[in-house]
């Protein structure tokens, strides 16, 4: 009888096309599963909580395998240490019972954008550098009205295959971490492809007082992609926590 487990890892995604396999393409998927089919001497593929895009950061992942008898999770966590590459790290290997699914069974997800207000070369690789003032306290107020909605197809990938843009976000808002660091912090019960950097990107329209609240409002009401702020680039988005 096959044993279902679960393992918490995380990556630095700069060097990743994403989490999901790709062909011609490398990922953290593939890596994972390359890693666990070498030292278990069988294929084995994972299912991850989530798919992040390429160049995204998790500080924690969830992803599930099952294979035939018991395993000891910590002897297998120290060998997938060993032999993955240095950017990814698994934290734990654990039984869970068979109903148990990183993706269907994650009751929410939070994510984290940083951002940097002075040049500094010890973030620019983890946190986006921008040169324009931002009005924090009226992007808090826009927070506050994305709890109010939960369709948020204006914020979806142009093209994405979803079966709905139903989602429902219970809390953001912008912190402030030093004299030029801040980070905007979401938790939702699920995201859509793309969704919290094109949030990101029409808070700061927000931040920067080229739309209002209101306006704010009308662009998620109109579910319109071309309305929404840019996307902000991937590399400042860390997938922070997933829980069950």
């Amino acid at each position: 009888m096959k044993q279902r487990y679960f393992i918490t890892f995380a990556y630095d995604g700069t060097a990743y096309h994403g989490w999901q396999v790709q062909p011609n393409a490398n990922t953290v998927q593939e890596e994972l599963q390359k890693a666990l089919s070498t030292i278990l001497r069988q294929e084995v593929s994972v299912v991850g909580a989530g798919r992040t895009d390429t160049g995204v950061h998790a500080r924690k992942m969830v992803a599930h395998f099952e294979i035939e008898g018991p395993l000891d999770g910590e002897q297998l966590t120290y060998k997938l240490n060993r032999l993955l590459p240095r950017d990814i790290s698994v934290f734990q290997v654990e039984p869970v019972e068979e109903d148990m699914h990183a993706r269907f069974s994650a009751l929410a997800r939070t994510y984290h954008y940083y951002i940097h207000t002075r040049k500094d070369p010890f973030r620019d690789k983890y946190s986006f550098e921008i040169h324009y003032d931002l009005d924090y306290e009226l992007m808090n107020e826009a927070c506050k009205l994305l709890m109010e909605y939960e369709d948020f197809g204006a914020f979806c990938k142009s093209g994405s295959d979803v079966a709905t843009t139903l989602c429902r976000i219970t809390e953001a808002y912008w912190s402030k971490d030093g004299d030029t660091t801040y980070h905007f912090r979401i938790t939702a019960n699920r995201f859509l492809r793309n969704m919290v950097r094109a949030i990101v990107g029409t808070l700061v329209e927000v931040g920067r007082h080229r739309i209002t609240l209101e306006e704010f409002c009308q662009v998620i009401e109109g579910g319109r992609r071309t309305d929404a702020g840019e996307s902000m680039p991937a590399h400042a988005l860390f997938l922070e926590d997933v829980r069950y």
